[in-house]
């Protein structure tokens, strides 16, 4: 079989009679592979490319402010901890000229 053939046509038929008259019977062909189950495929394969690409951007976003956020958090408390120095040693200059 090749892409081109039909393959309803080589489905394994049953022949029996009923009332007299002569039948066949085939099974259901299930997945058959269309151009429409291909076009479904692509769309489902694009949209999840799609949702990655957008993760991974969002992602990367997010690591950018989160740095920012924490070069900030890092800044404010390393000036914090100088104001602490300072008023200390301020106090501890004011204790020993007593």
């Amino acid at each position: 079989l090749t892409k081109d053939d039909d393959v309803r046509k080589y489905v394994p038929r049953r022949d029996f009679e009923k009332d007299g008259k002569k039948h066949s019977k085939a099974p259901r062909i299930q997945r058959l592979v269309t151009p429409i189950k291909l076009q479904r495929k692509r769309a489902k394969a694009a949209v999840k490319a799609k949702r990655i690409s957008k993760a991974k951007t969002e992602a990367a976003e997010y690591q950018k402010l989160l740095a920012l956020r924490m070069k900030e958090a890092k800044e404010r408390r390393s000036e914090s901890l100088a104001k602490r120095r300072a008023t200390r040693s301020a106090s501890q200059a004011s204790k020993g000229d007593m």
